[in-house]
């Protein structure tokens, strides 16, 4: 039986991130990391953490629709938003935050983008949810919550106010 993501509160998800994040960064000796979310559920779920987490730094966005890999397919996202990211990538310690990592693919895309401005001393990842079924080699190393969906079931985070986990059949 799959689980019902209308009833998970999202914000109690982000409470924990919050306090794995803060872990990660006292146990690796992060001194002020630049916080980076991917639009659109990314940024959201990444604004809240930043917020928690008191960073010092402007938050950073991203918008991977020029770096997909389906381009020629479905080609270009109606709604491009630029990317924003507030000083130096060269030599920084970025947390990258999306709202789902299913197949890997937008955060190797998020990952590309990211290095066209620099090469960052270490990139972590969390992530909202987790779904597995990778079709890239990459991992979230803070996780909010994993869910087992069946393929056919496609997971997003609505918001910005309230955050709101749905399901739909693809």
């Amino acid at each position: 039986m799959e689980t019902d993501v209308t009833s998970i509160d999202v914000n109690a998800i982000i409470e924990v991130m919050a306090e794995d994040v803060k872990s990660h960064i006292a146990r690796n000796k992060i001194v002020d990391p630049l916080m980076i979310g991917v639009h659109t559920g990314g940024l959201w779920v990444a604004e809240k953490l930043h917020e928690k987490l008191g960073l010092t730094k402007p938050l950073g966005e991203i918008d991977i629709s020029f770096y997909r890999d389906d381009f020629t397919r479905i080609g270009l996202n109606p709604q491009v938003k630029p990317s924003k990211i507030p000083g130096e990538v060269e030599g920084e310690h970025i947390i990258l935050v999306d709202d789902v990592l299913y197949t890997g693919r937008t955060i190797r895309a998020a990952l590309n983008e990211i290095f066209d401005y620099g090469r960052p001393d270490s990139v972590t990842l969390a992530v909202l949810v987790d779904r597995g079924a990778r079709e890239l080699p990459l991992h979230a190393d803070i996780i909010g919550l994993k869910l087992d969906l069946s393929p056919q079931k496609q997971v997003k985070l609505t918001g910005p106010a309230p955050l709101v986990l749905e399901t739909n059949r693809n």
